[in-house]
């Protein structure tokens, strides 16, 4: 009982010490160094210098920077211009119409940007303008934007994944290929709603809007998509077929983004610099908190705290799914407060054992903790999608939060889909090659 006391007070000091401002990662290593210094008799210089090397060194982190970059160059390119044209052609015909390119744009651009932000700013800086004039309901607007934006943390090749691969040591190439069936699992889940919500309610989609094109002419309009789409089938292909690691697939995917974007006119000087400059910015960060993340690990271990907590959760007597219930309810609140890579970093040496003692399968736990963190994006007080939205259009961030809600709900549903039916997850990876 004693540890979880600790626990608690490393704890509250940790949220203190983030709510005073100071960055993840720096607050991460201070934690560690004041659980070495005070809880066990391991010394802290020793212990900082090895675990900052041996997180500096893995060769899965190569994959990292070269997946941000590649986002970063496609996100520069004329690809979002394109996006709007390209996608309404194919969804004229549905019953909720263009507010599907909110659901396919956001869902074509997150396994380019791998984030729930960019994604945002991106597909929103096009999308909320043109439905607006058009004259579609402004909360399905928003709704669908907040709602779809998150798949960037899901679907691959996704950053967030990279970082849980490497914190526990799981395949990045099998959790890439673990993210692709519930990537679409949540987009069919967004489609299906809108399309039921339309029915329902007809004058929130504008009439006259149906456009008629032959199967040529869709083709025709969609045509600068396409290279990009291949790009994306490539890189994820690759790395199921077994031909490729995810690092060799990204710097593939790099090259390809570089060559696409000299050949639609948008490669510059200036655009090469900006996309190298926000890779590295990003990179940086995210070595930063890995970094800090893995000496806090490291420190949990020798204090004995994950293992103490571990023992003290297994005498609840709690199933695996109220397990799962309580952990769900522990990272929404957590995500809240908390940007996604950092409550991967943050949880996983304390949750990871306890999860594996029940028996839940580390990978599909991935998985999930990344779809569980997609639904804090857009919960209030501070989703941060929400805040990224309101930023584009100047709405009050509570109308936002409401318009999002149904999307924070089919997102809990994909949750219950796939604790229900963990072959979504598992299915796909079971199927790669050794």
């Amino acid at each position: 009982m004693e540890m979880i006391w600790i626990s608690v007070l490393l704890l509250c000091l940790l949220l203190a010490v983030l709510g005073a401002g100071l960055w993840v990662a720096f607050s991460l290593t201070a934690i560690g160094c004041v659980s070495l210094y005070f809880f066990s008799g391991i010394p802290v210089g020793d212990s900082l210098s090895t675990a900052f090397y041996s997180a500096s060194v893995s060769w899965d982190l190569a994959a990292l920077p070269m997946f941000i970059w590649m986002g970063e160059v496609l996100f520069r390119s004329r690809l979002s211009e394109e996006m709007f044209r390209g996608i309404s052609p194919w969804v004229g015909k549905v019953p909720g119409r263009l507010l599907h390119t909110n659901i396919l744009g956001c869902g074509i651009f997150a396994a380019i940007s791998g984030s729930s932000a960019a994604t945002a700013a991106t597909i929103g800086k096009m999308s909320i303008p043109e439905l607006t004039k058009r004259g579609y309901n402004k909360n399905q607007i928003l709704g669908t934007l907040a709602g779809s934006a998150t798949l960037g943390l899901l679907i691959p090749p996704s950053i967030i994944l990279i970082v849980y691969g490497v914190a526990t040591e799981q395949s990045i190439a099998r959790l890439f290929v673990a993210g692709i069936l519930p990537g679409l699992l949540l987009m069919s889940l967004f489609a299906g709603y809108v399309m039921i919500w339309s029915v329902l309610n007809p004058s929130g989609v504008p009439e006259g809007e149906a456009e008629s094109f032959s199967f040529t002419a869709k083709i025709q309009r969609s045509r600068p998509l396409i290279p990009v789409m291949l790009l994306i089938v490539g890189v994820i292909g690759s790395i199921y077929a077994g031909l490729a690691s995810p690092t060799e697939s990204a710097a593939i995917g790099v090259a390809l983004a570089h060559l696409l974007s000299w050949k639609s006119g948008s490669m510059s000087r200036q655009t090469f610099v900006a996309g190298l400059m926000g890779t590295v910015r990003t990179s940086s960060m995210i070595a930063f908190i890995l970094v800090g993340a893995h000496f806090l690990t490291n420190a949990m271990g020798f204090t004995g705290l994950p293992r103490e907590l571990a023992s003290w959760i297994s005498t609840l007597g709690l199933s695996p799914y109220m397990l799962l219930v309580a952990l769900t309810l522990f990272f929404i609140l957590l995500g809240c407060f908390l940007d996604g890579i950092s409550v991967v970093v943050l949880t996983t040496s304390v949750i990871l054992p306890m999860v594996q003692a029940a028996g839940i399968d580390p990978l599909w736990f991935g998985i999930y903790l990344v779809i569980v963190v997609e639904m804090s994006q857009i919960t209030p007080p501070v989703g941060f999608n929400l805040f990224v939205i309101q930023g584009l259009t100047g709405e009050n961030i509570l109308r936002i939060a409401w318009a999002a809600l149904p999307y924070f709900l089919l997102i809990l549903s994909g949750v219950i889909l796939i604790t229900a039916f963990p072959e979504i997850v598992t299915y796909l990876p079971s199927k790669m090659g050794r």
